[in-house]
């Protein structure tokens, strides 16, 4: 976690019309418990919302979680947003119902890490334990 004595900051949102968020809720308490500061931003956020709410809270991570199939649209929209906004240090990291063979597209679109569901909640925090550092 670094040197400022701030906690890793990070928003988990639920871009798109999926109305299913119980997984979302449960990363978002996984990383609460693990010491992070976490904002939820509720179901049926749209990516600028998203984009708008992480420059807001100033955070270090967006957990985007997507189980409609629309994850390569969407995660993609929220990478562009923090393009245009002159975002380059927030990580995002993805989750949920995403075939495996989407993964290298995610990935070349700039989500750090896509987490299947039965990934371990150790191993997600431990993820961002890992590869985040704090912003600036």
């Amino acid at each position: 976690m670094a040197n400022s004595g701030r906690k890793i900051r990070i928003l988990v949102a639920k871009p798109g019309l999926d109305g299913h968020d119980r997984g979302a809720r449960v990363i978002a308490r996984a990383f609460r418990d693990a010491g992070f500061e976490v904002v939820y931003t509720g179901l049926h956020q749209t990516p600028e919302q998203v984009v708008a709410a992480a420059l807001q809270e100033d955070v270090d991570v967006i957990g985007l979680s997507c189980l409609s199939g629309a994850h390569i649209h969407l995660f993609g929209r929220v990478i562009e947003l923090l393009k245009e906004n002159k975002v380059d240090d927030v990580k995002v990291i993805g989750g949920g119902i995403i075939p495996e063979e989407d993964i290298p597209r995610l990935k070349k679109l700039g989500i750090k890490e896509v987490f299947l569901p039965g990934t371990s909640l150790d191993k997600i925090v431990g993820w961002v334990r890992d590869n985040v550092s704090l912003r600036c």
